[in-house]
């Protein structure tokens, strides 16, 4: 198995996109860390992970508090022996006219996908460092990091700058052996997108799935990603098959957005 001795931690990890990533980890033979603010749901997707026969734990977090992400990476590195691989997926969504973004709302979604990424980025590579190894962090950027939407500008500026992050980090961290990049989905049948779709409606007064059946008609591929889509990208970053990419931002939507 490609990830067979590794230990990856998945943050966001209690359903979705980060659900579906953990699982295909773990079927490469990787031990798996998850976080999410969720502790309920994690519990089941821990289950879902020794199902196949791999250790896993599960820590409460919210990454938007640095310390709390730090603690996760040092109660990885005690519990499975090191760490390896790290998956910065925890993010949210906001559905806003740029005109209308209250500084609440700005606030939160920045300490959330900006700042918890950055806290992601600079555990992992101080963990690496330290173990004296390599390692690979993975971020969760998104279409919206190359190109922003109506009623999406706050999320979409979120998602440019993990794609400033990721490439800084790339840069820096290159002489060490750590390898930084990020996934970048499209329109994935999440629960997250049903927020999206009636956000949307009550934005632009669009009929609930009327928003999440127009951006999947647009897609050249002709169907909705799913998380496993998404998971098999970040399962080719974590292996030694992408050992020479890195700083990459890489799109996986079926064929919405073309860089």
């Amino acid at each position: 198995m490609p990830l067979s001795n590794k230990t990856a931690l998945v943050t966001g990890a209690a359903q979705g996109i980060g659900r579906g990533i953990a699982l295909r980890l773990a079927k490469d033979g990787a031990n798996i860390v998850l976080t999410d603010i969720n502790p309920d749901k994690l519990k089941d997707v821990v289950a879902e992970v020794e199902a196949l026969g791999r250790k896993a734990l599960a820590i409460t977090t919210d990454v938007g508090q640095r310390d709390q992400v730090y603690n996760a990476v040092e109660q990885a590195q005690k519990t499975m022996g090191q760490l390896d691989i790290m998956v910065n997926n925890a993010g949210i969504a906001q559905v806003r006219s740029i005109l209308e973004a209250t500084p609440e709302e700005v606030e939160t979604i920045y300490r959330i996908n900006v700042q918890g990424t950055l806290w992601g980025i600079q555990a992992a590579a101080k963990a690496f460092k330290a173990q004296g190894s390599k390692g690979k962090i993975i971020n969760a950027c998104s279409i919206a990091g190359h190109e922003s939407f109506a009623f999406l500008g706050v999320y979409s500026s979120t998602k440019f700058a993990v794609r400033a992050l990721t490439q800084a980090a790339a840069k820096e961290l290159g002489a060490d052996g750590i390898t930084v990049n990020a996934y970048c989905p499209g329109i994935v049948g999440t629960d997250m997108w049903k927020v999206i779709d009636q956000r949307m409606a009550e934005e632009t007064g669009a009929k609930p799935g009327e928003t999440y059946k127009k951006f999947v008609d647009g897609i050249a591929l002709g169907r909705a990603e799913t998380p496993q889509d998404v998971a098999a990208l970040v399962a080719f970053l974590a292996s030694t098959e992408a050992d020479y990419i890195t700083g990459q931002c890489i799109i996986t939507d079926g064929g919405i957005v073309y860089r």
